[in-house]
């Protein structure tokens, strides 16, 4: 591979564009009219318009293929969302002879269907929630939940896609069919499909997943694990490395189960396999096959850089030969023939633009960043496309910023992440930074007393317990968001400082 087109935006673009020149391939990003001003656009090598606005322009499959085309790359990556599961997309870049880094369509076509996904680990013997068969009608959904008997729950769930999206919890028949409309219609936009089935809700599990690697000649390893329990609204908002409060064989349990169904498959790239946990029950959720928003947590604790791995695993480098560092060259490294070991802990929290009431209602946050001045320090590492200038956009994802915090113990990551996030400098828009502080201060956190449910039943007693005088966001972000669009910076401003060509924080305020 010689040139990469980025297909995507945002941090994860900024992400991939970092290591891949790290790699020594030039970039091509893409954007759509809207979205001139997005960071992403300025650090690749070159950048193509897409037609369109909104998530409907990176999702356009022949805009993307063309921008390819045109700009000559010979590999595309996709990043997360957007088109990173569609197998139709990974075909027709074969078919144009552009590398897809990313697993080939049929392993796509099969765990990209979260239905598929289920039915191949039933089959190899890893326990999955009662659900329905495939896709399923509303009627079917209906059907699936009276048969679960009086105070039966579902989790509705949209057979593509991941990231919490088209997902919500149904704890009676009154409520499906407007969880069932809410939910097809956010697939459709986010994925581009309206598909859902429905699967018996599991409550008062812990989400736990493991980092899969897999390369062409059929090897594959778990390369690590998390825990990302903090959620809101099936919306992670903070992440842990390795996953704390697990038993030895519980771990050992869940890395075997997530191979497994790896290798079940023909697959080449990144894979991440989700799982819940419940005591020492483990229960399949759904396979990601492709890099996740929380991969930061697992680089920081065994010093691999994941885009990189996946970028030479396209190439057709076997694990063996496609070691971990950043900057060794396509092809280079000292190889993984094990499981990485692991030092300390990484926890990520998402930095979003949003408002949480004291109610706990969440509402989007749109304006001008005036101030953006992310933390430093060590242990602290910021993947961000935010800058000072730039317009914030309610159509697109909220996720501004993620902050990462390492230490060799679970309090040292906690006590450093509360630090970065209590200096974290954001005026203009809304950001939820006194959410995070309040999670990552809750002792409930430190003892492992969080399930996916706590979040959502705690939200207004954290609100209320943000500390004093912590407001990160100016309050006439309303009239701000109608000013114009700043510029992003020039491919040529992060070279101003002499550490940007190897720095891994994605943020140009090296």
């Amino acid at each position: 591979m010689r040139k990469l087109l980025v297909a995507n935006r945002g941090e994860i673009a900024v992400r991939i564009i970092a290591s891949a020149a790290l790699e020594g391939l030039s970039t091509v990003a893409v954007y759509t009219a809207d979205d001139r001003g997005c960071a992403h656009v300025g650090r690749a090598d070159e950048a193509v318009a897409l037609p369109g606005t909104g998530a409907a322009g990176y999702l356009d499959t022949d805009a993307v293929i063309a921008a390819a085309v045109t700009a000559g790359a010979d590999a595309v990556h996709p990043g997360y969302g957007f088109l990173a599961e569609n197998a139709d997309f990974a075909r027709r870049c074969a078919e144009r002879e552009v590398v897809f880094a990313g697993p080939p369509p049929q392993a796509l076509a099969a765990f990209g269907d979260k239905s598929r996904a289920r039915a191949i680990a039933a089959r190899l013997g890893i326990p999955v929630p009662r659900g329905t068969g495939g896709p399923a009608t509303l009627d079917e959904a209906r059907r699936f939940l009276q048969g679960l008997g009086p105070g039966g729950a579902v989790m509705v769930k949209a057979v593509a896609g991941g990231g919490g999206r088209g997902m919500a919890p149904v704890r009676g028949p009154d409520g499906l069919a407007a969880a069932y409309d809410r939910c097809a219609a956010e697939a459709l936009a986010a994925f581009g499909s309206a598909a859902l089935y429905a699967e018996e809700l599991i409550e008062g599990a812990r989400h736990v997943e493991v980092q899969v690697a897999a390369d062409a000649a059929g090897t594959v390893l778990a390369l690590g694990d998390r825990d990302c329990s903090v959620q809101r609204r099936r919306q992670k908002l903070i992440e842990i490395a390795p996953a704390p409060w697990l038993s030895d064989d519980t771990r050992a349990r869940l890395h075997a189960a997530a191979t497994a169904l790896i290798a079940a498959v023909p697959y080449r790239g990144l894979a991440t396999v989700e799982f819940l946990v419940r005591g020492d029950d483990i229960t399949f959720l759904e396979v990601n096959p492709r890099i996740q928003v929380e991969h930061t947590v697992t680089e920081e604790v065994t010093g691999l850089d994941l885009v990189a791995l996946a970028l030479r695993l396209a190439d057709g480098v076997p694990l063996a030969k496609a070691g971990a560092g950043a900057g060794a060259g396509v092809g280079a490294g000292t190889g993984l023939t094990g499981e990485p070991s692991s030092r300390g802990f990484a926890v990520q929290a998402r930095l979003n633009t949003e408002t949480v009431t004291p109610d706990g209602a969440v509402l989007a946050g749109t304006g001008r960043l005036d101030r953006f001045l992310p933390p430093g320090g060590r242990g602290v590492r910021v993947d961000t496309h935010g800058y000072p200038g730039y317009q914030v956009s309610p159509r697109y994802d909220s996720l501004l910023a993620k902050v990462i915090a390492s230490g060799a113990t679970l309090d040292e990551a906690l006590a450093r992440l509360r630090r970065a996030l209590g200096e974290f400098d954001v005026h203009g828009v809304p950001v939820n930074r006194d959410l995070l502080l309040a999670v990552a201060a809750d002792p409930a956190l430190r003892a492992g007393l969080i399930d996916t449910g706590y979040l959502d039943a705690h939200l207004p007693a954290l609100v209320g317990a943000a500390p004093a005088g912590s407001a990160s966001a100016s309050s006439d972000a309303g009239t701000q968001a109608e000013a114009p669009a700043a510029e992003p910076p020039s491919p040529t401003q992060p070279a101003s400082s002499p550490c940007a060509p190897r720095c891994r924080a994605s943020s140009w305020r090296c």
